[in-house]
């Protein structure tokens, strides 16, 4: 393929295309290394180019806020969240070219403006809604109450807080010194400097995510918004031609597979076996990629099609509704997402001990100081605000812990001390495999509580909520910083650029997980089955309440399903290599028990895709797959959030308000 003409030309210090990214790093001693860094990447780029302006900050705070809607909602669809660097470079650079073309600004945006955009939608867009579909989610789920408003903005918010400035003293070591490779930094780094060498890809990965997205868009008016309109168009909307499609398909299963007497036809439904094709899956399949999205569905069909029915026959499930059968499925598929995350913990343990050893390194200072050591130190983030943010964090965690939750202040004091080993871990795992524990961190630390604090259900689940939020929020800051530390970016600066993202990421993901849940009653259910929130409440009821609290046939459950959980990443980690595709993947298997079987089903679709147009067009797919996945998950989430408010209208802002 002909290498495009760029559409613009470049500003001084764009030349992207004659700068190589040191991907593999360089050799020597630390004082070794750094010197080479900043003598060949950063000098001439970080010290001169533009990067922390006033329109890199708004632009990535608006895209970040945007698309922290998308992550909220397919967060309660399915439990997933997906990082937002990428689809926000696209998108900030498409939109910047096309003001500079039509004149509306004078200059393009700098590479390291784009990177500095990039750091705070990611902050506004992922860093701070992950903890509310999961860890609040099941908090509202256990208590039945929803906490004010005010109590929301301020926990969210410094739990982001605690985990942006959590990364400062790891920097340094993990990134500069060690190198670690930070997967997704380098590929965000690429698609950058791709994007700024050759404008005309950039602009068509742009037009196909707009493509995608309006697609997606309408497909989710056609599916649900067209009553919103007039009663009247009912029959024409495409839910209710599937509607009339699944009953159909439902007599013929009952007839098939039996389940219910003659005329009855919800049961199938009722177990969420049933076709939706929801272009938001398919998309997150085509992401996600065949061998979790084929386990997805070996899991749905076990779980919905086989477990389902068999608790059903012993007339333990009061009535058939997802709601009601996810209370019993629940059991094995959060056992098999703990104990398999555990295991694959174990596993990386050369990585676990890495972190600690490196401890020391992160906070010496007893050394003499050389002059590149001084010259870091000017462009580094000083310790000083790790501390200053720490302690801040920490009185106001504590504070709100106690108001809220009734938590002592000690808990919520060792629960921050320990979420910084914690998140020192999974920052280290997430840099060596680009896979960020977050499910294991918190359970490690609910299992601590378990002991610190026995019976305290509450305590267990918001301890881990700091965990959770703080390693994934550090993990994610690290990933960003890989990403500057490759193009050469100042790092202070970049930090400030995604400290930025918190505040608009805060607002924006509470306003609307409020409006889009206003009461516990909508998650768990077929509309927000919210996946995540079932396996931390799951979780923390078993270890608060006690395994003699549950069925038998729940506690049967578990125990098989941890086994599951146990055997699925050991058997992958001693198959040999050509069998490795084969093994199932045990966070796939145990996911596809607390979300429908439909889902699963759109995940697998999408994946298949996906895998097929890797096969016959690998160029294509390079091009086009995360694209256009991107926009068909933005443009169905975002009209998605659009009919919760048309449909709700004036309560909304009676819920968004109106506290507890």
């Amino acid at each position: 393929m002909a290498t495009p003409t760029p559409a613009i030309s470049p500003s001084p210090g764009t030349h992207t295309d004659e700068f190589e990214l040191p991907i593999e790093g360089f050799k020597g001693t630390p004082e070794e290394i750094e010197r080479q860094w900043y003598q060949k990447v950063y000098l001439g780029r970080g010290d001169t180019m533009k990067q922390l302006t006033w329109r890199a900050v708004i632009m990535g705070s608006v895209l970040g806020g945007v698309l922290s809607l998308t992550n909220i909602y397919i967060g309660l669809k399915a439990g997933w969240g997906f990082g937002v660097a990428i689809t926000a470079c696209i998108l900030s650079y498409a939109i910047w070219t096309t003001f500079y073309k039509i004149g509306l600004v004078r200059t393009p945006m700098t590479i390291l403006e784009n990177n500095c955009m990039q750091s705070t939608a990611s902050s506004a867009g992922y860093s701070t809604g992950g903890t509310l579909i999961s860890a609040y989610a099941a908090y509202m789920m256990i208590t039945g109450t929803n906490l004010p408003l005010w109590v929301m903005l301020i926990w969210v918010f410094f739990l982001a807080v605690l985990g942006v400035t959590m990364a400062i003293p790891m920097k340094r070591q993990m990134i500069n010194v060690e190198q670690l490779r930070f997967p997704s930094g380098v590929a965000a780094a690429e698609t950058l400097k791709a994007l700024h060498a050759h404008g005309e890809g950039g602009m068509r990965s742009a037009k196909a995510l707009g493509i995608a997205a309006l697609i997606a868009a309408l497909h989710k008016f056609w599916l649900e918004g067209l009553v919103r309109i007039s009663d009247k168009l009912e029959h024409f909307q495409l839910g209710y031609w599937l509607g009339n499609l699944n009953n159909w398909l439902d007599e013929k299963a009952i007839k098939v597979f039996g389940g219910a007497s003659a005329g009855v036809t919800s049961v199938w439904q009722g177990r969420t076996v049933l076709l939706t094709f929801d272009p938001i899956f398919l998309a997150a399949g085509a992401i996600t990629g065949l061998r979790v999205c084929a386990s997805m569905m070996l899991g749905a069909v076990l779980c919905w099609m086989v477990y389902i029915p068999i608790v059903d026959s012993y007339g333990l499930i009061e009535a058939n509704s997802f709601a009601k059968n996810v209370q019993w499925s629940l059991w094995p598929g959060t056992a098999c997402m703990v104990t398999s995350s555990l295991v694959a913990l174990a596993i990386q343990w050369r990585s676990v001990a890495r972190a600690f050893g490196g401890l020391a390194s992160i906070f010496s200072s007893g050394k003499k100081e050389s002059e590149i050591d001084r010259q870091m130190q000017t462009i580094e983030t000083p310790m000083s605000w790790f501390f200053g943010a720490q302690l801040i964090s920490l009185v106001a965690l504590a504070w709100l812990g106690a108001y809220s939750f009734g938590m002592p202040w000690w808990q919520s004091a060792i629960a921050v001390l320990l979420t910084f080993f914690l998140a020192l871990v999974a920052c280290r795992v997430t840099g060596e495999t680009d896979t960020t524990p977050v499910g294991a961190m918190g359970k490690v630390m609910q299992l601590s509580f378990a002991a610190l604090a026995p019976g305290k259900v509450i305590n267990n689940l918001m301890a881990a909520n700091i965990t959770a939020a703080a390693a994934g929020s550090s993990a994610d800051l690290l990933t960003d910083l890989k990403s500057g530390y490759l193009l050469g970016a100042h790092p202070r600066r970049q930090f400030i650029a995604q400290f930025a993202g918190i505040f608009i990421g805060t607002v924006a993901t509470v306003l609307a997980f409020r409006a889009m849940v206003p009461d516990a009653s909508v998650l768990g259910t077929a509309k927000f089955p919210a996946p995540a929130a079932l396996t931390w409440r799951g979780v923390a009821e078993a270890l608060g309440q006690g395994l003699h609290t549950l069925h038998p046939i729940k506690v049967w459950g578990l125990v098989i399903g941890g086994l599951v959980g146990i055997i699925l990443p050991l058997l992958s980690l001693v198959a040999p290599k050509n069998l490795k595709p084969w093994v199932p993947s045990a966070a796939g298997v145990g996911l596809s028990w607390v979300f429908p079987w439909t889902n699963a089903l759109d995940f697998f679709i999408g994946a298949v895709i996906g895998h097929i147009l890797l096969k016959k067009r690998p160029k294509l797919s390079e091009e086009y797959t995360f694209p256009v996945a991107s926009g068909l998950i933005a443009g169905g989430s975002l009209m998605g959030v659009a009919l919760i408010f048309w449909e709700n209208g004036p309560e909304i802002f009676k819920n968004l308000f109106g506290g507890g």
